[in-house]
């Protein structure tokens, strides 16, 4: 065979190996949309219950007799709607997550096969143990806090649009906030940055665990330094983890 063939042929393999990663990527994201609409059809029929536990917390702190409203005209469908999709996506998380990983695996060595689908998991825990704190702890204490500032002759009435964002909004900032030792320990794998380095930034992570609770979350201290807090101990908590995982590759 001429050299002319053979790159000929290497370039065809190329192609052809291209593709197939092209269709393994769009089968499994055809698989990750239909369990995720698998899901929403599920939980459609009860979109009205589901929002109306949602809104529990707020529900709790109202005046007696006071209630949520709808200010668009279409948003007693829209809204539940959109919050059973989105709620759908989340409950399908693992399932994607799964489908990214078994998409790059291939390309991993084996070590890196081993770590991988532990952090996996451990994102996927703490996303949803962060998205709990919220709602069980910081909802409860930070609508207390904001529906006892209502000036005298004011009625709180929340539209149930603009409590979704806000809710949803929460969850995201403390579900990614609670990400914070896995981005640790991946940096130190990378070989980025090392534990003792980040001990010594301490100080520097604790405020900025503030700033990042003031951004995104309501202004009240509350619920800023319910945030900041767990990002610290987490962080104090990715350091120990990765001390740990980085004297049982040296002993190995």
């Amino acid at each position: 065979m001429s050299s002319g063939e053979q790159h000929d042929q290497s370039v065809e393999e190329k192609e052809e190996s291209f593709l197939s990663h092209l269709v393994e990527l769009r089968d499994r994201l055809l698989k990750s949309v239909l369990v995720v609409t698998a899901v929403f059809l599920c939980l459609f029929p009860f979109s009205q219950t589901i929002y109306s536990w949602l809104a529990g917390p707020l529900l709790e702190q109202l005046p007696e007799g006071a209630n949520m409203i709808a200010i668009e005209v279409a948003a007693p469908f829209l809204i539940p709607f959109k919050m059973v999709l989105m709620l759908s996506i989340f409950i399908s998380i693992p399932f994607i997550l799964y489908h990214v990983w078994a998409f790059i695996a291939p390309a991993l060595y084996k070590k890196e096969k081993q770590l991988v689908l532990p952090l996996l998991a451990s994102s996927v825990i703490l996303f949803f143990t962060g998205v709990a704190f919220a709602f069980f702890v910081v909802f409860p204490l930070v609508f207390d806090f904001l529906t006892g500032f209502a000036p005298e002759g004011v009625e709180v009435n929340t539209d149930i649009g603009k409590y979704l964002d806000f809710v949803m909004t929460i969850f995201i900032a403390f579900g990614i906030a609670f990400e914070v030792p896995v981005a640790i320990i991946l940096l130190v794998l990378m070989g980025i940055t090392t534990p003792a380095a980040l001990a010594s930034k301490r100080p520097y992570f604790i405020v900025a665990a503030f700033i990042v609770g003031m951004i995104l979350t309501p202004p009240d201290v509350i619920s800023q330094t319910l945030l900041a807090l767990p990002m610290w101990l987490l962080f104090e908590a990715g350091i120990l983890l990765s001390k740990i995982i980085l004297n049982k590759r040296q002993t190995v």
